[in-house]
């Protein structure tokens, strides 16, 4: 009887084994069709790319604006930098100074008295600078002399004030010395701009500087 059971059970577990198989066979079976349907379908749906489009002049849009970006942007940086580029260099404002106080060929007699006039304004402001520092000297210089004569004129103020007037007399001989040196480079200027005029060809009557009473 306990064999009976035994060879009972066991063909009862063999049998549900072989029922899970046959199962797991069909499932796979069953599956397989359904993947591969699946792929065929999709392939058949996927449609090709569409053709890039082709613009020429029958389909070129006549009224919207195109907007162009890019390199067009560049343009108008480009373009000042061209445009120095052909332009030819001007002269010089020192350039410019020298030509317009120079006599040059084929000036006519109005344009080449205008050079003179200025040359002469010029020597002349610059002779009265020398005027004025002449005077300045010589009103110095007198000082100084009133100054001295009256110094040692008087003993007794040479005997009291010896040490002040030593100062009082080297301040009167610096001031007259610095005056001097000022006067003599206000000379040579005017002998270099004399020079220069001559070489810009102002005649020599222009090239004395005009005195107020000349004028």
């Amino acid at each position: 009887m306990k064999r009976t059971l035994v060879v009972l059970s066991a063909g009862i577990l063999l049998s549900g084994l072989a029922t899970s198989h046959a199962i797991a066979q069909d499932a796979s079976t069953a599956q397989e069709p359904s993947l591969g349907s699946y792929a065929r379908a999709a392939k058949k749906e996927k449609k090709p790319p569409a053709p890039a489009k082709k613009w020429d002049n029958d389909n070129l849009p006549r009224e919207d604006k195109i907007s162009v970006v890019g390199n067009g942007a560049t343009a108008p940086a480009d373009a000042p930098l061209e445009a120095s580029a052909a332009a030819p260099p001007s002269a010089s404002p020192t350039a410019a100074a020298a030509n317009t106080s120079a006599v040059q060929p084929g000036q006519s007699q109005e344009q080449r008295q205008a050079v003179y006039d200025q040359w002469q304004q010029r020597i002349s402001t610059q002779q009265a600078q020398v005027d004025m520092l002449q005077r300045e000297l010589d009103v110095n210089q007198r000082e100084y002399r009133v100054r001295a004569a009256a110094f040692y004129a008087d003993a007794g103020d040479r005997l009291r004030n010896q040490a002040a007037w030593d100062k009082e007399d080297a301040d009167y001989k610096l001031k007259i010395a610095d005056k001097q040196k000022t006067l003599d480079e206000a000379k040579q200027k005017v002998t270099e701009m004399q020079e220069e005029a001559r070489k810009s060809g102002v005649p020599t009557s222009v090239r004395e500087p005009a005195r107020p009473e000349q004028q």
